[in-house]
């Protein structure tokens, strides 16, 4: 009886092994049907096999016993990965608001009325993800951003002490490193490239600093670009409540393995309304082999060209079905793009067998291959589909950025400034070619109370054309007897001011 109790267990474990592996099978074939039918839906070959696609296997609850299920046990398995991140940092309390002002300083000084500025310190509030069991923590940047000092608190209430080891703002990751030797749970980091629209997530972090919290929903949407969310536009989309304080948690699958660490939220509350974004597995697992490399920043792909958005006009006029893909606008002579022959108005579809559907997908798929990786580029050219290949390349420091942070008697004293280079425009998302880059404004300081931003071009000062750092240190070192015109480019705008002592004027066009 035993004997046969053993063949029939056995006999049903292989049955099932079997099954795993056929479901896998028809998987993966499924998402190569999806490729090359959407491929086909650009441009006018139809598909007439749609009836004998293969179908993903599915399960959806049958009986009232399987909706009874419960998430416990899995969230017994990852809770204790998820940490609270504590970061604060000193900031210098402006005095007077003639403080920065070049006229009023004359008389009051640049301390104001009451002597030295006071120091204040603002504290913020986040989640992290233990990926390293030797300590290492994923958080968001904009939880860590400027901190002085960071602090982990895990599941248990213990705290530890935290060195930022790295900050990439365009992802708005950041990985830290428990000053402690200890030994921590880390979590399984799966790859978001299996996840799918309707699959069954949780999100667990801190939100509202009230204590650990779990929540349920599915993945909403996948490669959703939300404007106005730093520089990245690649998120997995959830319904799952996402509130702040959750920033730097986990988004996580039905087997526990983390697919996303969640960044922010649309809503015009500031609570939760069912749609929250997280950073996809694959794109956190960039940073972290930046930061185990020991580097200090993320080297990207370059492709050495611009590419605009393909709108309906663009599809039409290349005989394409609907709109798809980046268009090519213009190519560095000296650059890779150049190299493999791509030309101004062709369209890369995809890469990797990944459709390209605008620019925030071209720079995902980019940044995950990662400066060494092989890229097959499908490539419409004179309207004829052709497929290269090409090993992609760190864009070069031709020009050495020489970061100076300018004197702050100057007009644009407080500015830290660079030169231009692919290195440089690469890094910060720049298309000008020419000026110099403002990289950073302390605050308070002249360049701030004279209205120039972060990412501002300095094109022109008292009318010299700018193009390089030396020059701007150069002309601002020394006094203007007429007062101070300069040009700045921000984004499509070209802004003037003009500071005379404490008049202040501002054109833009």
């Amino acid at each position: 009886m035993k004997l046969r109790f053993l063949v029939v267990t056995l006999a049903l474990l292989i049955t099932s092994v079997g099954l795993s592996a056929q479901a896998q099978s028809q998987r993966q074939n499924a998402l190569e049907d999806v490729f090359k039918q959407t491929l086909d839906n650009l441009f006018n070959k139809k598909n007439q096999n749609n009836s004998n696609q293969r179908q993903r296997v599915e399960k959806t609850p049958n009986s009232k016993a399987e909706i009874q299920l419960t998430f416990a046990p899995l969230v017994r398995q990852v809770a204790p990965s998820v940490v609270n991140v504590y970061a604060a940092r000193k900031v210098v309390a402006r005095r007077t608001p003639f403080q920065g002002d070049p006229f009023f300083e004359q008389f009051f000084g640049r301390r104001g009325f009451g002597g030295r500025p006071k120091e204040r310190i603002e504290k913020s509030l986040g989640s992290g993800v233990i990926v390293g069991s030797n300590g290492i923590i994923l958080t968001n940047h904009h939880v860590i951003k400027g901190a002085d000092e960071v602090k982990i608190a895990l599941s248990d209430g213990s705290e530890y002490e935290a060195d930022i080891i790295l900050k990439d703002e365009k992802s708005d990751l950041a990985v830290l490193k428990i000053r402690d030797d200890i030994v921590l749970p880390a979590i399984e980091i799966g790859n978001s490239e299996g996840v799918q629209v309707g699959d069954l997530v949780l999100a667990i972090g801190n939100p509202f600093g009230v204590g650990q919290t779990v929540t349920s929903g599915i993945v909403s949407a996948l490669a959703r670009s939300q404007q106005g969310i730093k520089d990245f536009g690649f998120f997995i989309q959830t319904d799952a409540a996402i509130n702040p304080g959750n920033s730097g948690g986990a988004l996580i699958d039905m087997k526990g393995r983390l697919i996303g660490i969640n960044t922010a939220i649309y809503s015009r509350s500031g609570g939760s309304n069912g749609i929250g974004f997280a950073v996809p597995s694959n794109m956190v697992q960039v940073i972290l082999r930046t930061a185990s490399a020991g580097e200090k920043r993320v080297a990207r792909p370059w492709l050495g060209a611009q590419f605009q958005q393909v709108t309906p006009e663009i599809a039409e006029s290349l005989g394409m079905r609907r709109p798809g893909g980046v268009l090519v606008k213009r190519v560095n002579s000296n650059g890779p793009a150049a190299q493999i022959g791509l030309k101004t108005g062709d369209v890369i579809i995809a890469i990797n067998k990944k459709i390209i559907n605008g620019l925030d997908a071209l720079s995902y798929r980019l940044d995950t291959i990662g400066v060494g990786g092989k890229a097959e580029l499908v490539v419409i050219s004179g309207g004829k589909r052709r497929v290269i290949n090409m090993v992609l390349a760190e864009p070069p420091e031709s020009t050495p950025r020489h970061e100076t942070l300018l004197d702050p008697k100057a007009v644009l004293g407080g500015a830290v400034i660079a030169n231009l280079s692919p290195a440089v425009q690469q890094e910060f998302g720049i298309s000008a070619s020419k000026g110099v880059v403002v990289l950073e404004i302390k605050k308070p300081s002249r360049a701030a109370s004279n209205g120039v931003k972060k990412g501002d071009i300095i094109l022109k000062i008292n009318d010299k054309d700018i193009s390089s750092v030396a020059e701007v240190v150069g002309i601002t070192s020394k006094q203007a007897r007429g007062g101070w015109q300069v040009v700045l480019k921000r984004g499509s705008r070209k802004i003037t001011f003009e500071r005379n002592g404490r008049l202040f004027r501002q054109y833009v066009r």
